[in-house]
């Protein structure tokens, strides 16, 4: 086969080095494209750290911490009497015994205490109540006890609540220095919110020991 001659085979040899350029560049971008989204995936996943703020992400919270605001009493709700709040104990420390005489101190002062038991939760505090909206009233009342308590609202269905006593915990506050008027209206912990615009955790998987407040926690 003749190889073409003269202006033929000029315009041949400027069609392969165009085409042989074009696909060196093609070449090239392709190969950034696939480096830029190696890099793009390796910041998002934080296999390495992003050169930059990353506004746009959120970090997952840590596992038991809740940021919701707890709710507020709505108008007109009292304390409820002592003998109707019924308590589970939950020791989340290292404390042996903890939560038996948490439930024993709440069991003299009239506190129904269901059970006692371990909790692998601990609280950012002293103490933290978790309550249904049902057991409102009685998370309020049981959280006067306790100096430092967190209130946080779960989806649970029933009025019992449960209080999990962390590192901070000392004891029951003294009950001179409690004051709940049986017939005055409970008032919100700083930073509550209407309890319709409350945001329920999910209601407690059942892990309480069922065992006398003497024996377990």
């Amino acid at each position: 086969m003749n190889e073409p001659q003269g202006p033929e085979r000029a315009r041949v040899l400027r069609r392969r080095h165009r085409h042989e350029r074009q696909a060196a560049l093609f070449g090239v971008l392709i190969t950034t494209l696939i480096v830029v989204a190696l890099g793009a995936f390796a910041i998002f996943t934080d296999a390495i750290p992003a050169p930059f703020a990353r506004g746009f992400t959120t970090a997952a919270p840590e596992a038991g911490a809740l940021t919701e605001a707890p709710p507020c009493p709505p108008e007109g709700t009292l304390p409820v009497a002592y003998q109707d709040v019924q308590v589970n104990v939950l020791n989340a420390t290292r404390r042996a015994g903890l939560a038996t005489e948490t439930a024993n101190a709440l069991t003299s002062r009239g506190f129904m205490v269901l059970t006692t038991g371990n909790s692998t939760t601990a609280p950012s505090g002293a103490a933290q109540i978790n309550f249904g909206a049902t057991g409102l009233g009685a998370a309020y009342t049981l959280a006067a006890q306790i100096e430092g308590a967190t209130l946080v609202l779960d989806a649970r269905v029933d009025a019992t609540v449960d209080l999990i006593v962390g590192a901070e915990f000392a004891a029951l506050l003294d009950p001179t220095t409690i004051v709940l008027d049986p017939a005055v209206a409970l008032t919100g912990v700083e930073g509550c919110v209407p309890l319709a615009d409350a945001v329920p955790a999910p209601a407690p998987v059942p892990a309480v020991t069922d065992a006398p407040a003497a024996a377990a926690g």
